[in-house]
């Protein structure tokens, strides 16, 4: 089955080297309390609206904030990882990606809606802010996992 969707897969490699430092340097910023004032760029802001101050709503304008390079890196990483095709593409990995997929955007969902019931305040938004990556980290494993078990099962 032919997907024009995907990309080429020496793109994979990228991605790995993306999401690895990503996730390590993320995990550490979160657990360590490290602030994202340490790499600060000006950068256009859509909409700024100042909650702790009482400066005025701005829209597009140049703001200096800090930059969290490790979301960009997961984010991209896990796309390109997600989105690029194998060594051999056929319908059989076609099928374990589509399971893998929907699978992630269930699990992933059923997470957030146990989340939405019994968390609650600055945690709960805590777990919003993981439930960015958390389809994309979901589909990767899986993937790779039902790969590997169906590499073990031909032998």
């Amino acid at each position: 089955m032919k997907s024009n969707y995907l990309l080429p897969n020496k793109y994979k490699i990228l991605g790995w080297l993306l999401f690895f430092p990503g996730i390590v340097l993320g995990l550490l910023f979160f657990l360590e309390n490290v602030d994202d004032d340490t790499i600060t760029l000006p950068m256009l802001s859509i909409f700024d609206d100042p909650i702790l101050n009482s400066d005025p709503i701005r829209f597009f304008t140049i703001i200096e904030t800090g930059v969290l390079s490790e979301i960009i890196a997961i984010i991209v990483g896990g796309l390109l990882i997600a989105l690029s095709k194998e060594k051999i593409e056929d319908e059989f990995v076609d099928k374990l990606r589509t399971d893998s997929f929907v699978w992630a955007m269930i699990t992933n969902y059923i997470i957030l809606l146990l989340a939405t019931i019994f968390i609650y305040n600055m945690t709960f938004f805590t777990v919003l802010v993981f439930n960015m990556f958390t389809p994309l980290i979901f589909f990767i494993i899986r993937f790779n996992f039902l790969k590997l078990k169906s590499n073990s099962d031909e032998e």
